[in-house]
């Protein structure tokens, strides 16, 4: 247990020590607190700009129009924002008014349920076809109340009418949870990729440069796989603390100006938040200990992505799979990979969130999940102490797995 221990402080020290990680860090929680912020100041800004201007609901400060048939009038245009209205006699003016930019945007109206919009350039925010789209809708309802002789402004205030729905929802609302599970997902999905290959990185580097042959002889292979992933998820759950911290802290500060746009995140239950961390570190230990095997299984750095190719495979599987049955988390498949120690970080987490599952199933699939974790270890602790003097040609998973039980590769 010291030299775990020992290994365990050893390696959590050359992360704190490495450049990259520590920039990494500070970069991630910079960009995080700008990315929060900066929106919260341009709509600040744009509001104190906009205060003397025109109506933002306006379709243009110019538009050419032409309609035959009367059907559109000025107070109604004008009934959504200030707007200088050119009534144009044919459609070649229209054509001519805005190739000229006379108008910024101009309408053929050819009866009550069809229109032709031209603008001469179009931006990715332009909404004028739109509003115009919205106004000839409140022509068609005019003019038809008008051949019906039927109040228009009693049928607009009843259609306006504001029915209120008092939502109560005695479960979970998967609508609600959908978002902020996906997200979940989707993070330690990163995690495990970047940090598994991490590892395996790592467990190769000392192999290439022969430092394990020197470590193996005052530490056993055991003690040195296994303070490499404690110390790589440490360093996990401290990077993640601090990127999570950010994001509250800043966004605490500008959640006025953001509109609850990260509520949902605020407001996640303590027992999803607890099964995620249950689940999601054992999850990534799994597959920590699967990349360090892989990665002593080959002596030069060049070849440890095909060497950890059966990890990435399984993880990206993993991955697709839950996430294209989340909008059935008590299907099936749901529940088989919530079971499978190589699936089920992910997937019973989904299930709690936004499914319906038992005590006894959760508490189930996490002994399971973890006695998987300890047995994985110690069958990837004896692939490392096995491969440790192999060097060479890339050394199979297969003939690894044969040499377990032969003790002997």
């Amino acid at each position: 247990m010291k030299k775990l221990w020992n290994v365990y402080c050893f390696e959590l020290g050359n992360y704190f020590k490495s450049k990259s990680y520590v920039l990494s860090t500070i970069l991630i929680c910079v960009l995080v607190v700008v990315s929060i912020t900066i929106p919260n100041l341009l709509s600040s800004k744009s509001s104190e700009g906009g205060s003397g201007s025109e109506d933002s609901s306006a379709i243009a400060e110019t538009i050419a129009i032409y309609d035959s048939e009367g059907i559109v009038s000025d107070e109604l245009i004008l009934s959504y924002g200030k707007t200088d209205i050119k009534r144009m006699k044919s459609e070649a003016e229209i054509k001519n008014a805005v190739a000229s930019e006379e108008a910024e945007v101009g309408f053929v109206v050819r009866s009550v349920q069809e229109f032709d919009y031209y603008v001469y350039n179009k931006s990715i925010y332009d909404m004028a076809g739109e509003v115009f789209c919205d106004l000839m809708e409140t022509a068609a309802k005019t003019k038809y109340c008008e051949e019906k002789q039927i109040d228009y402004k009693e049928l607009s205030r009843l259609d306006s009418e504001n029915i209120v729905c008092h939502e109560n929802v005695l479960g979970k609302d998967s609508e609600n949870n959908y978002w902020y599970s996906y997200i979940l997902v989707i993070l330690v999905f990163m995690v495990i990729v970047m940090y598994g290959m991490m590892i395996a990185t790592n467990v190769a580097n000392e192999k290439s440069n022969r430092t394990v042959e020197i470590l193996v002889t005052s530490t056993s292979t055991t003690s040195l796989l296994f303070g490499k992933v404690f110390a790589g998820a440490t360093a996990i759950l401290f990077q993640l603390g601090l990127i999570f911290s950010s994001l509250l802290g800043a966004y605490q500060l500008n959640k006025d100006g953001l509109g609850g746009m990260l509520d949902m995140l605020l407001d996640i239950p303590a027992g999803v938040l607890v099964s995620f961390g249950v689940f999601g570190i054992g999850g990534f230990l799994i597959y920590a200990f699967m990349y360090g095997a892989l990665g002593a299984l080959v002596s030069k750095i060049e070849d440890l992505n095909k060497s950890a190719g059966t990890a990435q495979m399984i993880v990206m599987l993993v991955y697709f799979l839950v996430l294209f049955q989340m909008q059935e988390p008590d299907g099936i498949v749901m529940k088989v990979l919530s079971f499978l120690p190589v699936s089920s970080y992910s997937a019973m987490f989904i299930r709690i969130a936004m499914g319906t599952v038992s005590i006894w199933e959760i508490v189930f699939s996490a002994v399971l999940l973890y006695a998987s974790v300890v047995g994985l270890g110690f069958v990837a602790a004896k692939i490392f102490r096995n491969s440790t003097l192999r060097y060479g040609n890339p050394i199979k998973l297969s003939n690894a797995i044969r040499g377990l039980r032969s003790k002997e590769l």
